[in-house]
């Protein structure tokens, strides 16, 4: 059975399965998904500082260092699709758990690491550990919101987002002013073991898929990331020969894959949610959100620097604003995402943040700190007010029975968004001498087009 919203038309949840939780069964069970999602996200933005000192202490350059950022990413996103469909199949809280280990095996892996070949496998395993967590963790939050409230369980997972985003430069700034770079690994030992025996006591027991694992689409789409991601890398990077050999496979992987999957009934890359429109808008909406993020993310360091003269120190602090505005506007919106449709939230959201990177492109280069401060926070957020609402419309535009896609589509969307923007600043940065006021303008152009379409979906749906 169905009902029409103004994001279009959207499946209803069977009341029996998407009861949710209560009181403290409630807090314990989101306590353990907000740590895992803590432990994922922190690391990830922990490791970008330390990647000057890496590079220095195992004897790499700074282009090979990179791949310690890159293979985590990488194998993040291929992941999350087949992990997502294997959740629905041993559970999602299991899936989770799993996660957590192999993150903090992983995590001892990189602390113990002597080469930058050892640290890379370690990191892309550890990638893996993150894909476990991410690919199921709105699933759960499913689970344990009911249908009412959804807005507000997917709006605090934004906020512990953000929280993880702004305190990763910081804590790993303050962890190498007193101890050498493995060190930002040993942390994550306490965090992953509190956040292990916490899920396995919380997390509660989700319906199962008896639909049989699927090995062939699973290493198909695991393929077809990679060798695109790869290929897309080396390109970008003015490598054309390998560049275009290894994204040409990619291609041919993904050929192969949709083929494959079209007639499968719970397909590993969703195509039968792909096909339903309200949900293709809003994971189009959110890619497009990511990428304009990642172009400002990646770039502005370097325009700081750059154009505006700051020194490292200066840069952090300048930064740190767009990543208070997601946090604190995800704390807001969480009262609102219930109650106001994504086709209006995620529409202004992404409309100020447009403005904000519009605001910083026509900035003087002898421009204040303070100018550059306040305009930071006000694209951050509009960030905020623009991801929970879209969240949410990925979610309940799924049918039950299909969370685990819907939530693996959901991280797909953001990762890929983030991996396109990075690889937009990496061509700008070799097109052009000067590329810095180039990429916020890109970035305001891409979240111009982010809210339009936004702002549409309630006719592109019908």
């Amino acid at each position: 059975m169905t009902a029409t919203t103004e994001d279009g038309p959207q499946e209803e949840y069977d009341s029996k399965r998407h009861a949710g939780l209560y009181g403290a069964q409630r807090v314990k069970a989101m306590s353990a998904v907000l740590l895992a999602l803590l432990l994922s996200v922190l690391d990830y933005a922990i490791a970008n500082v330390a990647l000057p000192l890496i590079a220095v202490d195992l004897h790499a350059s700074s282009s090979r260092a990179i791949w310690v950022v890159n293979a985590y990413q990488l194998a993040n996103l291929s992941c999350l699709l087949p992990l997502a469909s294997l959740g629905a199949r041993v559970g999602f809280g299991r899936l989770s758990q799993f996660g957590i280990f192999l993150f903090l095996i992983a995590s001892v892996a990189c602390a113990l690491s002597q080469n930058l070949l050892e640290l890379t496998l370690a990191r892309a395993l550890q990638g893996v550990g993150g894909a476990c967590i991410m690919s199921v963790n709105i699933a759960l939050v499913r689970f344990i919101y009911p249908h009412k409230e959804l807005g507000r369980g997917i709006a605090l997972n934004g906020l512990f987002v953000g929280l993880g985003v702004a305190l990763g430069p910081s804590l790993g700034s303050l962890i190498l002013s007193v101890a050498s770079w493995p060190w930002i690994f040993w942390v994550n030992l306490p965090l992953a073991l509190a956040a292990l025996a916490l899920a396995h006591a919380a997390l509660p027991e989700t319906p199962r898929s008896d639909i049989p694992t699927d090995v062939v689409g699973s290493l198909l789409t695991v393929a077809s990331f990679a060798l695109t991601g790869v290929g897309l890398d080396g390109l970008m990077h003015a490598d054309f020969l390998s560049g275009a050999a290894v994204t040409v496979a990619g291609v041919l992987c993904w050929a192969m894959l949709l083929h494959y999957q079209r007639e499968r009934l719970e397909p590993i890359v969703p195509v039968d949610l792909l096909a339903r429109r309200p949900f293709l808008l809003a994971c189009m909406v959110g890619f497009l959100g990511f990428v304009a993020s990642n172009l400002y993310i990646v770039a502005m360091p370097f325009t700081l620097a750059s154009a505006f003269h700051r020194g490292p120190g200066t840069i952090g602090l300048l930064i740190a604003p767009w990543a208070v505005g997601v946090a604190t506007m995800s704390f807001v919106v969480s009262r609102l995402a219930d109650r106001f449709p994504a086709s209006v939230l995620s529409s202004i959201g992404l409309f100020i943040t447009a403005s904000g990177f519009c605001l910083l492109w026509f900035l003087p280069t002898d421009a204040s700190n303070w100018d550059i401060a306040w305009r930071t926070l006000f694209a951050g957020c509009g960030f905020g007010l623009f991801q929970p609402p879209n969240n949410r419309a990925i979610m309940v535009t799924a049918p039950a029975g299909r969370e685990g896609g819907a939530s693996g589509m959901l991280s797909v969307a953001r990762l890929a968004g983030q991996t396109t923007g990075a690889l937009f600043v990496a061509a700008l940065f070799t097109i052009f001498p000067h590329p810095a006021f180039i990429c916020l303008g890109a970035a305001m152009t891409v979240a111009l087009t982010g809210s339009i379409l936004s702002l549409g979906r309630k006719y592109l749906a019908a």
